[in-house]
């Protein structure tokens, strides 16, 4: 059965195509009567004529005697944009995974580049966009709560490399403390946003939650990043965000029942997976910090068992009593 065609407005290459036409009628189009024609200005027809001549390679030339446009050589088809099926997929895909930076100061920019994309693509694609539109989705577990005034101030300090005054307040503090800082990166790790940035009580890198942040503002100055900040040196290590603690070689037996979807997942790029008798797993890897790792063999309730080194063991075993602690089961009266 034939796919269904697709068709999308495509006004700058819809005007490309017409005055391809145009030309190849060897009426002798000047900008004015094609601007007439396509209903723009002369500068539109002009740098579409460019585009035609530099991008698309099309043989245009002028005759200034007759203030005319033509084909100086033969030109049988209008050069198309070649893109797979794949390659469209994926572009829809692209634009579903921007759900994420909805409201920051990257989704404008990057929704800019998707549609020049877009505008280059032909007039018919032998593909069912609509069913590609509801087949394919980006959904969250939990989304964070963002300022996104507060974040796009961030956005802006860190590309511009000024420096900041923050008000943070650290989990568990009552109220929030004064903070300097030069804000070096910002990315997005695992769904969540984070802030690395030089802070200058601490005399360090650190890194900020922006929904920690109560207010944020700039102190007039500029600042020099350092040439020794790597996020992905920092991070080299790291189950999360939490690195610089020490090195650790984590081992984890999971259940059969958790082994298949552990299999499913590379949670770490030092990862190593060795097979158990059961069907059980056993994951191995070198880490630089047990705070985010502890939290995910709790996860997996009692089908994950720490068994290296002692200090994982010891905190999960901690974690799991307090747990058991506060869940004893209800007296009925």
């Amino acid at each position: 059965m034939r796919r269904p065609v697709y068709r999308v407005e495509r006004p700058p290459l819809e005007r490309m195509l017409r005055i391809h036409q145009e030309l190849l009628s060897e009426s002798l189009p000047n900008s004015t009567r094609l601007a007439g024609l396509l209903e723009v200005t002369t500068k539109t027809i002009q740098r579409d004529l460019e585009f035609m001549r530099s991008r698309l390679h099309l043989p245009i030339c002028y005759d200034a005697a007759r203030h005319g446009f033509y084909y100086s050589e033969k030109v049988t088809s209008f050069p198309s944009f070649q893109i797979t099926e794949g390659e469209v997929v994926a572009l829809v895909v692209a634009e579903k995974a921007l759900q994420q930076y909805r409201g920051t100061s990257f989704e404008k920019p990057l929704l800019s580049a998707i549609r020049k994309i877009e505008q280059g693509l032909p007039e018919t694609i032998t593909l069912s966009l609509a069913d590609i539109q509801q087949t394919i989705s980006f959904r969250t577990r939990a989304e964070a709560v963002l300022d996104l005034e507060l974040f796009d101030q961030l956005a802006r300090a860190t590309a511009a490399r000024r420096q900041l005054e923050l008000m943070y307040r650290k989990p568990g503090q009552t109220a929030p403390e004064r903070r300097v800082v030069d804000p070096y990166h910002l990315a997005n790790i695992n769904g969540e946003w984070y802030l690395f940035a030089y802070d200058h009580l601490r005399q360090d890198i650190r890194t900020f939650v922006p929904s920690r942040i109560k207010a944020v503002r700039e102190t007039g100055r500029a600042f020099t990043r350092s040439r020794k900040f790597s996020l992905e040196e920092r991070l080299r290590g790291s189950f999360g965000v939490h690195s610089a603690e020490g090195e650790f070689r984590v081992a984890i037996r999971f259940s059969a029942r958790a082994a298949d979807y552990v299999r499913e997942k590379k949670w770490h790029d030092s990862q190593e997976n060795v097979e158990l008798r059961d069907g059980q797993l056993e994951v191995r890897m070198r880490l630089s910090s047990l705070k985010e790792v502890q939290r995910w063999v709790l996860s997996w309730g009692g089908d994950a068992v720490a068994l290296r080194p002692a200090e994982l063991v010891e905190s999960v075993r901690s974690a799991a009593t307090s747990l058991l602690r506060q869940h004893r089961p209800v007296k009925r009266a």
